[in-house]
């Protein structure tokens, strides 16, 4: 007997499956004819589906569609009228048959049967997810909204926010979309995420744009009323986006003041602003870490950074600065990221290799682990570079390149490796490891690689004809080494030599670009701001649709603004790049200055 229940048991189980089989290998036989248009061949299929699977929508919204793409609207209404008279709490079949009046331009009767469908809501709001979608595919968008809202009305536990704020997106009402988010999350924070990411696609990096400002005056809004932490982490999220770190802290800092527990985030913020060059604000948020901190590693850490900003504003209290925190955290294992950092000012700020070599090697010594003694290499190899000891610096880099091979530090010992051999002149060494360098998961690593490449390919000699591209690396690596004069000398011989003038120095093409670029560069460092001025007036007079096109207009409005006190030639070079570059990257810092300089009240 059990033999026989078993063997009946498997008997049924292989039908069942090979029905499911056969609907779905249907199924998709129709949806391939519905897609080509043959509609007369997938309304049998689907009329065959949809009888033996009645409460299947799926079938029934596609077997309609094919009757009203065939205009059999009589056949859609006759089956849709009787499926209602049997079953009045099916109250989603108005919306079809709303939809079969609306396509014969029944617009009154349309109208009355989408009314029904969402008045069934007030006693059957489950129906609020499909009613709302069917109405989305149907493209009666403010019915959609209006059967979402009905249904949260009904129950007060659904939540169809989501929903009603995409729809409000495609109809172009930011307003309303940014509510809906909101309310989202002050339903259920657990949204926070999944709201961040899609108001991600209407928040910009300017603070004047339109939605910028509505997602601003919504979140505000809502702080006043409903105060809640969530609030303030969106808003320092959207002041971060526009580049406005200060704006940023003030909401982080509300944030700590109420739950001092971690400091994570203003330390984040910090490097963020540090990293864009809003060095005040960075400073800002690494003072408030070293004041608030209790954590000895936290609080080394927030003064690296602070150190960092002094080196890079060329604050002259730098030197005193180290001093005072050697003395204060010593020279140990925790303070390595520290001890490297006062050897890079060591040599790039004050010319001092040796002593920044000696502070190196005593670094070694504290190190315990082969990323820390990577960082010391890395530098070490820089300063070896700086006293144009290459091959020395080349076996550090490449040592450190094998040892951590998929690690940021490895692949910065790869690029190292590769300007080095391209300061050299070992162009082929130099390509062969950029080349690999090009997908680098680091950004930077990978943008730097693409550029260099670029510089070797578009100008590496042929055929034994001098291209300039030596004599650049050459300027390159003398700047490298604070030899700026000599750097300068080197590009100046290059613009007046016979045989690059005949053969490669051509205006238009890359190297004269980069040339002049670079010269403009180091003249600005040098404070001779009009001479840089005419150096990249030559790069835009010989192609004003280069690829440094909008790098010079940037440059040259920013030294009108800051250095030569010229604000109508400012906005003129702004102005460029808001209406000749688009796309360029200096576009909303060449907006916001150019509004700056207006007089408008940001």
């Amino acid at each position: 007997m059990k033999k026989l229940i078993f063997l009946f048991l498997v008997t049924l189980s292989g039908f069942v499956n090979a029905q499911q089989n056969k609907a779905q290998n249907d199924y998709l036989l129709a949806e391939n004819y519905y897609r080509e248009g043959a509609y007369e061949k997938a309304t049998q299929i689907y009329k065959k589906l949809y009888d033996s699977s009645p409460f299947n929508t799926t079938y029934l919204g596609r077997l309609i569609s094919c009757y009203q793409e065939t205009e059999q609207f009589s056949k859609a209404e006759t089956l849709l009228k009787n499926r209602i008279k049997a079953n009045k709490s099916q109250i989603y079949l108005y919306v079809y048959l709303g939809s079969n009046f609306e396509k014969q331009g029944a617009k009154v009767k349309a109208s009355e049967n989408y009314n029904l469908a969402i008045k069934g809501l007030e006693k059957t709001p489950s129906y609020g997810g499909l009613i709302g979608r069917l109405f989305k595919d149907y493209n009666q968008l403010d019915n959609a909204i209006l059967a979402y809202q009905k249904a949260m009305e009904a129950n007060k536990n659904a939540n169809y926010s989501f929903q009603i704020a995409q729809i409000y997106g495609e109809k172009g009402e930011f307003k309303q979309m940014f509510e809906a988010y909101i309310d989202m999350v002050d339903k259920n924070e657990q949204y926070f995420s999944l709201v961040q990411r899609y108001t991600s696609k209407y928040i910009t990096d300017d603070s004047e744009n339109e939605s910028n400002i509505l997602f601003r005056k919504t979140l505000l809004r809502k702080s006043l009323s409903k105060p809640k932490d969530v609030w303030n982490i969106l808003l320092s999220w959207l002041f971060t986006q526009q580049k406005d770190y200060t704006k940023a802290l003030l909401q982080e800092k509300a944030l700590y003041q109420r739950k001092p527990s971690s400091l994570t985030s203003i330390f984040t913020l910090g490097k963020i602003a540090f990293e864009n060059q809003a060095y005040n604000a960075s400073k800002e948020c690494f003072t408030y870490i070293v004041e608030k901190s209790t954590t000895k590693s936290e609080v080394i850490n927030a003064n690296l950074y602070l150190a960092k900003i002094a080196v890079v504003t060329n604050n002259p209290e730098t030197e005193v600065f180290f001093k005072s925190l050697f003395e204060t955290f010593g020279k140990n294992t925790l303070t390595i990221k520290l001890q490297v950092e006062y050897a890079d000012y060591l040599t790039f700020s004050k010319n001092e290799p040796t002593q920044a070599n000696a502070v190196l090697e005593e670094a070694l010594t504290y190190a315990n682990s082969k990323f820390d003694k990577a960082r010391i290499k890395l530098k070490l190899g820089d300063v070896l570079v700086f006293t144009s000891k290459f091959n020395k610096a080349l076996i550090y880099f490449s040592q450190i390149q094998t040892q951590l091979k998929n690690h940021q530090l490895g692949q910065e010992a790869r690029f190292k490796v590769a300007q080095t051999s391209y300061f050299k002149g070992d162009f082929d060494w130099a390509k062969a490891q950029l080349k690999v360098l090009k997908g680098s998961t680091t950004q930077l690593i990978a943008n730097d690689a693409v550029n260099l490449f670029l510089k070797i390919s578009d100008n590496e000699p042929v055929d034994s004809i001098p291209s300039g591209l030596k004599q650049l690396a050459r300027a390159e690596l003398l700047a490298f080494q604070n030899k700026d004069d000599a750097a300068l000398a080197e590009l100046n011989s290059l613009i007046t030599s016979k045989d690059i003038l005949i053969n490669g120095l051509i205006p238009g093409e890359v190297i004269y670009d980069d040339v002049y670029f670079f010269r403009a560069k180091l003249l600005i460092k040098q404070k001779k701001y009009e001479d840089a001025i005419l150096d990249l007036a030559k790069i835009v007079d010989a192609d004003n649709q280069g690829f440094l096109t909008d790098d010079v207009y940037f440059m040259m409005a920013e030294i009108y603004k800051n250095h030569l006190n010229d604000t109508e030639k400012a906005k003129e070079y702004y102005q460029k790049i808001i209406f000749e570059q688009p796309s360029s990257i200096f576009l909303v810092d060449a907006r916001k200055n150019f509004r700056k300089l207006r007089g408008d009240n940001l």
